[in-house]
């Protein structure tokens, strides 16, 4: 989903939070604690920007000059902690130089307490002054979360550690390396495509078409895996952007929990996801999932992935020893790894089913059955009845001028017979959409404005066929 202009930029690089909300303001409190961008991907291990301070020693009231600096970064995140405890909250406030590329944020009830950017504009240094509180604990590391762009970030790059006077060594080792803290688990390559082995006997699996192979370019193929309280997952299907599936209480989208795999510049990012109505998916920034792999080769991608059955730390993420209607869809990507609303209708299983329960092969449709009855009737109604029945008012006319039926000629009959046919068989493929939806469509674009035209019409015609005289009246 692209936003406009400067909510587009701000909403990017100021939204550190575990929700996924946009903060087109920039002052997002609920950044503080976590620092992670929710931008539905993983920090990257080894930072390409530093920290530095002109001091390792303060004293209440003193003021710390900071630099934080590397190859250029469109957003930043930074924060003075106490060197003894990084999940404690923010310490001291800043002070900031250049107002056009920074801006003071507050951190839980201290003020001023962070630094954030402004704007997504490019930048190669940022500086700022940290001002040492009363209170401040004996060491203090500075912390800085960077993004390069969308999809690439590094968060809580350690900076240097300055301490107050005499103060004591500390017990444990502090982060004073260059390398980020990690919020992200492994992610290997897989070696060779995925087999249907199993499939129905060790393991669930849903395939489109039923029954394909998943080493072929065409198979859609998804498999579920119970061991012991986790779930091995995988997925794979023909796309270059990316491959989703979705565990849903209903056959229609919102309120469903997902799961990503997403090319971004050929690299796969996994990720889960909370679908809310018909808007795009909302990316979680922590994740759940285990023993992440993946391939992608000649327009196919594959992943795979292990969660727990049960997550009850994480909101939005259903227990998977219950049943649901699964949804598998694909789509396209950008490059910087945002999706695209897909162009098909989504592979939907035609009941719920419990995914560690009994194992099954199945397959699935991507067109409910209520949808198909719909395209059904009007491909009869439209092209078979409407059709013969303009023939036979056309053609058949003179022919059976002297055979009647029901005391009226046959050839009217007939015509007549046909066109209350198709006004019953509109009706009826007319229901069906606001059946399935529930209502009326916002997303289906101007086929319900045509449909409701057609009924309209059809209606129309009816009745001027009620008024119509006879061929034999006067007038």
């Amino acid at each position: 989903m692209e936003l406009p202009g400067l909510g587009f930029a701000v909403w990017m690089f100021i939204c550190f939070c575990a929700s996924v909300d946009g903060y087109p303001s920039g002052k997002v409190r609920e950044a503080c604690a976590s620092m992670i961008p929710c931008h539905g991907s993983s920090p990257q291990p080894s930072p390409e920007h530093t920290i530095t301070v002109n001091g390792t020693e303060f004293k209440p009231g003193d003021k710390i000059e900071v630099h934080l600096s590397g190859p250029d970064f469109e957003g930043f995140f930074i924060q003075a902690r106490d060197a003894d405890h990084l999940d404690s909250p923010a310490v001291g406030s800043f002070m900031l130089v250049d107002r056009r590329l920074s801006q003071l944020l507050t951190c839980g009830r201290t003020k001023n307490s962070a630094v954030s950017h402004t704007s997504k504009m490019k930048k190669k240094h940022i500086k700022a002054y940290w001002i040492a509180p009363g209170d401040a604990p004996k060491r203090v590391q500075f912390l800085a979360t960077v993004v390069k762009k969308y999809k690439i970030f590094w968060v809580k790059i350690p900076g240097p550690i300055i301490s107050q006077p005499n103060a004591p060594s500390p017990t444990t080792p502090l982060h004073t390396t260059s390398e980020a803290i990690s919020t992200s688990h492994p992610v290997s390559y897989l070696s060779k495509p995925f087999n249907a082995s199993g499939c129905g006997s060790m393991k669930f699996c849903i395939r489109n078409p039923s029954n394909c192979d998943p080493e072929s370019a065409s198979c859609f193929f998804l498999s579920f895996q119970q061991e012991k309280s986790s779930v091995f997952i995988e997925m794979s299907g023909p796309s270059e952007g990316y491959l989703a599936f979705a565990l849903s209480h209903d056959q229609w989208m919102g309120g469903d929990d997902a799961y990503l795999c997403i090319n971004e510049d050929h690299h796969i990012h996994v990720s889960t996801a909370y679908l809310k109505g018909r808007s795009p998916p909302l990316l979680d920034s922590e994740n759940a999932l285990e023993d992440v792999s993946w391939r992608l080769v000649d327009g196919v991608l594959q992943c795979s992935f292990r969660r727990n059955i049960r997550l009850p730390a994480y909101k939005g993420r259903f227990n998977l020893d219950a049943s649901y209607y699964i949804f598998l869809a694909d789509g396209e990507a950008s490059e910087g790894g945002l999706i695209y609303k897909h162009r098909r209708q989504p592979l939907i299983t035609n009941g719920m089913y419990n995914i560690t329960g009994l194992p099954q092969d199945i397959g699935g449709s991507r067109s409910p059955r209520l949808i198909k009855a719909h395209g059904a009737l009007m491909f009869v109604a439209w092209i078979t009845t409407v059709s013969i029945g303009v023939i036979v008012a056309r053609f058949f006319k003179p022919v059976w001028s002297h055979s009647f039926l029901f005391g009226k000629e046959m050839w009217f009959q007939v015509h007549r017979m046909l066109m209350l046919t198709t006004v019953m068989l509109t009706s009826i493929s007319f229901v069906l959409p606001f059946m399935y939806r529930g209502g009326w469509s916002q997303q289906a674009g101007f086929h319900p404005y045509l449909g409701c035209t057609v009924m309209a019409l059809t209606i129309f015609q009816l009745l001027m066929a009620g008024f119509r005289p006879s061929r034999h009246a006067p007038r």
